[in-house]
């Protein structure tokens, strides 16, 4: 029989073991050995049948062992330092609190999905499991941010596999008084409820679920209440699931949800209510229409709402390709948010005009989550110095006439958290650990690797249909002392999951190499809509099914958290071969090289960023033209484009240089033996040190969480205090009255005297402007200099820009004139130009109305103005 209806009973602990239920319920467990090391005692079997989740281990300890280790005077001296160990760190001053400046009083980051840990299964991929990693660095940094999520009662999706390797999805029902949740409730013990008007008379209401994560509080909602009709508690069903509709809910959920529940938690706790909005990915945009409603109902004119959110709002992209953002027909926001539904106050055309593709070749039709983030945000950034420059290409239509280097997205790195990710053999002093040790250690780790890869594919199988009678070779897969590939992601066609097939004879000798065989366990979950990403796991799933190989390669299902520490820690090399430059960060090889595993990938993400030779190997790419066959190269031909030629072309070239490094230089550099006749590889072990020494610093989260609260929370907090009500709305009139006059706006003649071309020398400027009904105030009148190119371009990488002070009183037109000297500071091909801006002490920068007038092109013939100096 079939329960009708689901819950769960909770332990009532022995008085002297309660501080378990607060070590439980503070996620800061899941990164702290000695916390989990104490739970693993309280019942070793238990730990490992609830998969190391203590909530599911205390749900199903008996009474009995409970009874006994209330009397163990050992186990409660243990709980006790644990529980003090807790409350120091929850309490004590930490590198936030000890920070000089201004920061900000807090934070609210909202992302849509989680990955903490596995036992809150609230992610997909890399985008949690970053944000769960921001969230984990900043607790430990003291850093006062509040996390805001879904609660999808599904998750993501579990995979199996079929008996011929095709993916199988599964949704097992996630209860939350079975995770380390409790809700969010008022004094009085009312729950808090967030509730969202919807057209047609319906409502949309949300339970709020808090998880503590170590210092921050997460908060998470979900739509699986009894006040919601079926429909709308289906809302927060699944992670990225259901049709845009459902999507469209999700995410206002997500963000005019999330706001309320921020200011309900502020209001419950004391909590210090936001200066900063972190918006992780477009999907929570829509924090911003409801922060616009608030100050509208304190009187704020729309214009002035936006500009003070925007002084206080971060946005991070995290994707290097438009495909890659919500788009949503207009008429179905508009229908959402119109006079029957959401955002009362607010026009739906209001709505709609900040997520339209105005810019030359955008779709007018759609609301882009994007396009509106950017428009709600002072600041904003990419996640590796490469995808900065990606960004600002791809969004420059938003910013007409500057050049894509001004375009005002900055770079923030990711980071990973090392706690987390680096296996406790790993951290100090294993970098001091003498060479034969540092060997012996990643052996260990390796080993440790091999018993779980045989212990997973077994249950692979079994699930399959396989008896255990067909299983003995199991007992043969993967060797501890083979050089072992990890490779694991989500399974998107740009990853190319496939690549390391593309030559399945040549692959096959490397695994079967006599003397340097190389092991690859490789893992990942496609999409469920995805049947191109679900039909490359069964290609490679078929290949490694083969008795051939079957030892050497293996596809293991169900990718996670749980699985992902044993592969970052085990594998001695990390594979990552993108499409570049379609990996905006790509941390897996991080966590692999906090453990001593070295990396090999095509330069993308943070490799292109921080590689070196001594860290790994970088795969050539048909771009770079670093690979035989490129333009110019033995197979003939021109650049290479999208087309399905051209990908077969990039792809064979980019498998054979693939294949040529790891024959030729990892196999042989792990194999050799040193001279010293110890059996160490010497140059293999340098590199892992010179990994964990050189390139591990770099690594973590923390320096990371630094950064954004140096770089961009601190900024925005300062320009949220400047910018209150009366602010805002001289701010927006401003931008009013300089877009409404920038047409008249001109360069109208230019004048330059040098007194010497040589280094050192200066040159004189005078710039006649037009301001129309501007006056120089609301201006800056710019020199920008440097070197040129052929075609007497200027580089934007190492350009100068000078300003220049106005000089005089107008001229019966309005002209103003402008002077300045420009320093010729380096040798070579040099040229300048000059340029108008607008310019306020609130904007952020100087690109942010997206306003420049420049020279026409016939000025320097008109005024023989415009000197190229040579």
């Amino acid at each position: 029989m079939k329960a009708i209806r689901r819950f769960s009973v909770r332990p009532v602990l022995p008085e002297p073991l309660r501080p378990l239920s607060d070590l439980a319920r503070n996620l800061r467990w899941s990164w702290h050995p000695e916390t989990r090391e104490l739970f693993r005692s309280v019942d070793p079997d238990g730990w490992r049948a609830a998969g190391g989740d203590p909530v599911r281990l205390l749900g199903a300890v008996s009474a009995r062992r409970l009874n006994e280790l209330a009397e163990d005077r050992g186990f409660l001296r243990r709980l006790a330092v644990a529980a003090g160990d807790l409350h120091d760190y929850l309490t004590e001053p930490r590198w936030y609190q000890r920070a000089e400046g201004e920061l900000p009083a807090a934070v609210a980051y909202f992302s849509p999905e989680f990955g903490i840990t596995a036992a809150l299964p609230q992610y997909s991929g890399g985008l949690g499991i970053l944000a769960g990693d921001h969230l984990k660095a900043a607790s430990d940094l003291g850093a006062p941010l509040i996390g805001v999520g879904l609660l999808y009662r599904h998750g993501y999706f579990r995979q199996s596999l079929s008996r011929d390797g095709w993916q199988q999805e599964h949704y097992p029902v996630l209860d939350p008084d079975e995770m380390p949740l409790e809700p969010l409730c008022e004094p009085d013990g009312t729950p808090v409820r967030p509730a969202l008007r919807l057209p047609g008379g319906r409502t949309l209401h949300a339970q709020v679920w808090l998880a503590k994560v170590g210092r921050v509080p997460l908060l998470l909602l979900d739509s699986g209440v009894e006040e919601n009709a079926p429909r709308e508690r289906d809302v927060t069903d699944r992670l990225y699931g259901g049709g845009s509709e459902h999507r469209l809910l999700q995410e206002m959920l997500l963000g005019i949800g999330g706001v309320r529940a921020v200011r309900a938690y502020c209001r419950i706790t004391g909590h210090p209510e936001p200066e900063v909005f972190h918006t992780n990915e477009g999907h929570a945009g829509f924090l911003g229409l409801e922060r616009i409603r608030e100050l509208g109902e304190r009187g704020a004119p729309f214009e002035a709402a936006v500009e003070a959110v925007r002084a206080g709002t971060l946005f991070t992209t995290h994707t290097p390709v438009p495909a890659g953002i919500d788009r949503f027909d207009r008429e179905l926001v508009a229908r959402h948010f119109g006079e029957d539904g959401e955002l009362p106050g607010v026009a739906a055309e209001q709505v709609l005009q900040l997520g339209t593709e105005t810019y030359p070749g955008g779709d007018g039709g759609v609301f882009n989550m994007a396009v509106m983030g950017l428009r709600l945000a002072q600041r904003a950034n990419g996640v590796s110095t490469l995808h900065g420059s990606v960004s600002r290409e791809m969004f420059r239509g938003l910013w007409p006439g500057f050049d894509a280097a001004e375009v005002p997205i900055a770079s923030v790195t990711n980071g990973v958290h090392a706690p987390t990710w680096t296996a406790a053999e790993m951290r100090r002093p294993a970098p001091g650990t003498d060479d034969a040790g540092l060997w012996e250690l990643r052996r260990t780790l390796r080993e440790r690797l091999v018993e779980e890869v045989r212990r997973r594919l077994y249950d692979s199988w079994r699930q399959r249909g396989a008896s255990p009678a067909e299983l003995g070779w199991i007992d043969g897969v993967f060797d501890p002392d083979v050089l072992t590939v990890g490779f694991a992601r989500r399974v998107p066609a740009y990853k190319r999951l496939t690549l390391m097939l593309r030559d399945r004879e040549r692959f096959t000798r490397l695994l079967l190499h006599p003397e340097r065989p190389v092991q690859f366990v490789v893992a990942g979950k496609a999409h469920p809509a995805d049947e191109g990403g679900k039909r490359l796991i069964q290609e490679l799933v078929r290949f490694a099914d083969d008795p051939r190989v079957r030892h050497r390669i293996v596809f293991l299902p169900d990718y996670g958290m749980g699985m992902a520490q044993h592969l970052y820690t085990g594998c001695d090399v990390w594979l990552n071969n993108p499409l570049r430059p379609l990996e905006a960060c790509g941390t897996s090889g991080m966590k692999a090289a906090l453990n001593g595993g070295l990396n090999l990938s095509v330069l993308d993400g943070w490799w292109d960023e921080w590689y070196e030779p001594d860290f790994g190997w970088a795969i050539p790419t048909a771009e770079d033209g670093a690979v035989a066959g490129t333009a110019g190269g033995a197979s003939g031909g021109g650049p290479l484009g999208d087309s399905p030629a051209d990908r077969e072309r990039r792809d064979a070239m980019e498998a054979a240089a693939l294949y040529g490094l790891l024959e030729e230089q990892v196999a042989p550099c792990f194999y050799e033996r040193g001279a010293a006749g110890d059996g160490l590889p010497e140059r293999w072990i340098g590199m892992v040190r010179q990994t964990l020494t050189r390139l591990g610093p770099k690594l973590p989260a923390d320096r990371m969480v630094r950064e954004y609260v140096e770089r961009l929370y601190t900024p925005a907090a300062r320009a949220h205090r400047a910018m209150d009500t009366a602010a805002a709305e001289r701010l927006a009139e401003w931008k009013a009255r300089v877009r409404a006059g920038w047409p008249r706006v001109a360069v109208d003649h230019v004048e330059s005297v040098a007194g010497s071309v040589e280094l050192g020398g200066k040159l004189a400027l005078r710039v006649r402007v037009l301001l129309g009904d501007l006056a120089p105030g609301d201006v800056e009148v710019q020199v920008v200099a440097g070197r040129v190119d052929a075609s007497d371009t200027l580089s934007a990488a190492d350009a100068v820009r000078v300003p220049l002070k106005v000089s005089g009183e107008p001229a019966e037109d309005g002209g103003r004139l402008y002077e300045g000297l420009l320093a010729l500071d380096r040798t070579g091909p040099f040229g300048y130009t000059v340029r108008v801006l607008p310019a306020h002490p609130l904007l952020a920068g100087p690109a942010e109305l997206g306003l420049v007038a420049l020279p026409p092109d016939d000025l320097q013939a008109r005024e023989a103005a415009g000197v190229l100096l040579r």
